[in-house]
């Protein structure tokens, strides 16, 4: 039979499953299925048994796993390889028929059926351990004691997986939480790193600081000493200008002095003279040789009238360059 014609078929048998119902059962055995019908067996909740078995259904899609109603379900010969992954949210199912099918294991959450009562799983190729918690299924005992025994394994398949996962966890966590130390670590080096560059910056502005106070300092220290060098150069020349200045004065007042002197002596001489010449002294004997000489002398200076008035200019002439000289050199 071609695909589009099993379709076709399969779509008819589903479309009269209403004639397949009958109080809570559905048979829909022996319909040449090759899927499960879920969507139209969800509209029949009251339908908690159904039977699937003699068709040609190869995998049974996740959403059988809603029809939470289910209380038996019987898929004995078909052509299963695999269960849904969340079979076990069939909480109510209590009674599995898998008979004759090809499966080689169940899914982890078949270990949640706790209301499983009655299992068959004769006649599948199915892995050495599952097989043997499986055992036979000849009677109702058997088919009871192979429901409780494939729920214990699958059950330690599932603390197996709950312990992996928990270890994958914890692992995960672990290697989160090493992660997440790292990840400080880095952050924290990089705040140091930071701490130090901003340390660096301060000391490096300080540094620049300090050198331009130092530079600023020695300016200052160069200009004072150039100040004081200046000053003391200026000092120096002021001492010798007072030097220069200050030389011509002991001449000056070696002059002066022999000036006074002569002017004294020539007080003094004309003194004696007037007393010898004008007082009751002229016939003394000690005036007589000084007027004698003073007739002498008047004798004389009138006969160097001449000499005398040329000799008394000259003697103007020359004070007269000497005090402008020294007014000149003051200057």
């Amino acid at each position: 039979m071609s695909k589009s014609s099993s379709s076709s078929s399969s779509s008819s048998k589903v479309l009269h499953l209403k004639d397949k119902v009958s109080g809570n059962e559905a048979d829909l055995a022996l319909c040449n299925l090759t899927e499960v019908p879920v969507r139209e067996l969800a509209l029949f909740p009251k339908a908690t048994v159904v039977d699937l078995s003699c068709n040609n259904i190869t995998s049974i899609p996740p959403e059988f796993c809603s029809l939470i109603h289910l209380v038996k379900v019987d898929l004995s010969k078909n052509q299963l390889t695999c269960l849904p992954d969340d079979l076990g949210n069939l909480v109510n199912l209590q009674h599995l028929d898998l008979y004759n099918n090809k499966l080689t294991v169940l899914p982890v959450s078949f270990s949640q059926l706790r209301s499983l009562k009655w299992l068959d799983l004769k006649d599948n190729p199915l892995e050495p351990d599952l097989a043997k918690a499986a055992g036979d299924c000849l009677d109702e005992k058997q088919c009871k004691q192979c429901a409780t025994k494939v729920l214990h394994h699958m059950r330690a398949i599932q603390d197996d997986v709950d312990r992996a996962r928990e270890k994958r966890l914890l692992k995960e966590k672990e290697l989160g939480r090493k992660k997440e130390v790292k990840q400080r670590e880095r952050e924290a080096r990089e705040k140091e790193a930071r701490k130090r560059e901003k340390a660096e910056e301060k000391e490096k502005r300080r540094k620049e600081y300090n050198a331009q106070r130092a530079a600023l300092a020695a300016k200052e220290q160069q200009k004072k000493k150039n100040e004081e060098k200046k000053k003391k150069n200026g000092q120096a020349a002021a001492d010798k200008k007072v030097v220069v200045e200050s030389a011509p004065k002991p001449r000056r007042s070696l002059v002066g002095l022999l000036f006074k002197l002569l002017l004294l002596l020539l007080l003094g001489l004309a003194g004696v003279a007037a007393s010898c010449r004008l007082t009751e002294l002229q016939r003394e004997a000690v005036c007589v040789p000084i007027n004698a000489a003073l007739d002498d002398g008047l004798s004389w200076a009138r006969e160097q009238e001449g000499v005398v008035r040329q000799l008394v200019q000259n003697l103007s002439t020359t004070a007269k360059e000497f005090l402008e000289s020294t007014q000149t050199s003051k200057n």
